[in-house]
């Protein structure tokens, strides 16, 4: 007969006392841990509660909202040209630092990112002025010729998706052809008012270029920094009115050619428009828009809200910031979490990305004469140096962190997903934390639920006397504890779906409430 008693003891296993942290990523202030896996000699167990930490992390996984795209950076013609000059002079150097960045294997010791944004024609790095059809007059963009860009642009994005087959591609010009504007000239002006219908065309052979030189588009943008105008490198300024009929034709014409699937997103620019530039945009033509982008140069983070709560249908994306040279490391990175990797995020953005993914020391190299990026310079993810050495630096390290949270469990399988989270405590001022669900590709596996914590309490407006917390985390009536040093903490453990038999795991086999009990 069957033992109804040994079937009732797999039943009424609790539903999370198996549940265990073994997965912890680290960034330090003091840079002793980057990125460094210090996963524990034995597992952090969650037990039923006591008291709280100092500070207390409540997961809420039943508040579910936006999936995250990806982490990433612009891959520039001067990123590209610093890589490429890397490869040649030192391969295996390229090779590492590429699979450190962007190899998305689940444990492997790297970033995982997995979102570039590229320019169509000509930007502020490149080694020179270009459009991919300079003919004037050419409306039919019968010269348009996507070799136009460098090869080694294409040599090494086809690298990277070699290490990372899901890399996102987004494209976006910063201006159209010289031709088509006002100012004569890549640099600076406006769209001219009759080649509105035309341009969409040019916009369409972008994503037909790229696709036949087998990189697939994810997104693409009608316009880089749309209320900017500069004259020493390609610019254009262009209301919203424009862009919506922009990118109206521009929508008509993927769905027409079998590129339905390719994203349009809109504004492209600082968070300080959120509630009027890409509002008017969405409401003159919505319809062809997945949503918008902000970077980071005016305004604040909190802007996005505005946009979400006007449009709360519509896709946030984050696509550009830069580090400045000689900045302060540990300053750096609590800004970049506090308003990026955690704040943007927590303000439903899908994506992440600084401007260049690669430069010199000097963040070099730039378009002649151009006066972007002055004074001290920019700051790349990844300073590659003359002696074929390189670094990276804490633009990479904070958004890495980020990045570790939220990518796939299983090959091909779903990235994670933002979910609801909460900090209490005397010291929970202390922790800025944001939340994931990671779902699987087979139903019957348990989901990866991550944190990526950071602890800020360095005293600094005082004496510098960074400070540990105690932290104890909630989940599901449940509670683990940790210790969070002054740094980035990223940490993750494993739980069945909500709703799911209550289920036990032993190894490599689960019993739960459809397991059969063979007679004894």
């Amino acid at each position: 007969m069957r033992h109804s008693y040994f079937l009732s003891l797999l039943l009424f296993v609790p539903p999370i006392a198996s549940q265990q942290i073994w997965d912890i990523w680290q960034t330090t202030w003091d840079r002793s841990r980057l990125l460094t896996s210090v996963g524990p000699s034995s597992p952090i167990n969650f037990v039923a509660p006591g008291a709280i930490g100092s500070a207390n992390i409540v997961v809420s996984d039943s508040q579910q909202f936006q999936t995250v795209e990806g982490f990433g950076a612009t891959l520039t013609d001067s990123s590209a040209l610093t890589l490429n000059n890397l490869k040649n002079r030192n391969p295996t150097n390229y090779n590492s630092l590429l699979r450190y960045m962007f190899n998305g294997a689940d444990g492997a010791n790297s970033a995982g990112l997995n979102y570039i944004r590229v320019g169509i024609g000509a930007s502020d790095f490149s080694a020179n002025v270009y459009s991919f059809a300079d003919t004037s007059g050419d409306t039919s963009f019968n010269s348009f010729n996507i070799n136009r860009a460098p090869a080694y642009l294409f040599s090494v994005l086809k690298d990277i998706r070699a290490i990372n087959n899901r890399v996102k591609v987004h494209l976006v010009p910063w201006s159209p052809p010289g031709w088509m504007k006002d100012s004569g000239s890549m640099n600076g002006g406006s769209l001219r008012s009759q080649y509105v219908s035309a341009y969409p065309t040019y916009l369409l052979k972008a994503v037909q270029g790229f696709q036949n030189q087998g990189i697939p588009i994810h997104a693409i943008s009608i316009q880089n920094e749309p209320q900017h105008s500069n004259p020493t490198y390609p610019t254009c300024t262009m209301t919203p009115v424009v862009e919506g009929q922009i990118g109206s034709g521009l929508r008509t014409l993927l769905n027409n050619n079998g590129l339905s699937g390719v994203k349009i997103v809109g504004y492209e620019h600082n968070w300080n428009a959120a509630g009027t530039y890409p509002v008017q945009l969405m409401q003159n033509a919505g319809n062809a828009f997945a949503g918008v982008a902000f970077h980071c140069y005016e305004g604040g983070v909190g802007n996005q809200d505005t946009f979400h709560n006007a449009f709360p249908n519509k896709e946030i994306y984050f696509t550009e910031c830069t580090g400045t040279i000689n900045s302060d490391w540990w300053s750096d990175i609590k800004w970049y979490m506090d308003n990026l990797w955690i704040g943007s995020i927590q303000r439903n953005a899908k994506s992440g990305l600084m401007w260049n993914i690669a430069l010199d020391g000097n963040g070099n190299p730039k378009l002649p004469g151009t006066t972007s990026c002055g004074g001290p310079g920019c700051r790349p993810l990844v300073t590659v140096n003359s002696d074929g050495s390189y670094n990276f630096n804490q633009e990479f390290y904070a958004m890495a962190q980020a990045s570790k949270a939220i990518i796939p469990k299983d090959a091909g399988g779903p990235f994670g997903q933002r979910i609801g989270v909460s900090v209490n405590g005397s010291q929970g001022w202390a922790l800025r934390v944001t939340a994931f669900v990671t779902r699987r590709v087979s139903s019957s596996e348990w989901l990866r639920y991550s944190l990526v914590v950071l602890n800020w309490n360095d005293n600094a407006s005082s004496s510098w006397n960074p400070t540990p917390v105690a932290t104890t985390i909630a989940f599901r009536g449940m509670q683990a504890t940790y210790t969070f040093p002054v740094g980035v903490t990223t940490l993750w453990w494993f739980a069945p779906a909500p709703g799911t038999a209550r289920s036990a795991r032993d190894g490599k086999f689960r019993f739960n409430a459809t397991t059969t009990v063979p007679d004894i």
